[in-house]
């Protein structure tokens, strides 16, 4: 059974509520994307007064640094199973013959 938010500590309720209310971030050329625009985090943190600002911070950018690893796998088996896709139907199989003289 997946877990619910509700089944974390309060200080990583808070951090997954401030990492949704940030902007992301997208790369232009390759439509990669980068991550989360931590600039207004400040700014969330006085107006919804958030009062252990370090822990949270430090929540929301471990969970950051899960996402973007979680991501970075899924695209790297799309490559690989794209990369398959495209290679010529014999051309993964190899033959040796042993040869004694």
């Amino acid at each position: 059974m997946p877990l619910d938010t509700s089944d974390f500590p309060e200080d990583v309720q808070v951090a997954f509520f401030v990492f949704n209310m940030l902007s992301d971030v997208w790369d232009g050329m390759s439509g990669s994307y980068m991550g989360k625009n931590w600039a207004d985090t400040d700014f969330i943190f006085k107006i919804y007064e958030i009062e252990n600002q370090k822990l949270v911070f430090y929540f929301a950018k471990m969970y950051e640094r899960i996402l973007m690893n979680h991501r970075a796998e899924e695209a790297d088996k799309k490559r690989k199973a794209s990369e398959r896709k495209s290679k010529p139907s014999g051309s993964g199989k190899s033959y040796t013959h042993n040869v004694r003289g």
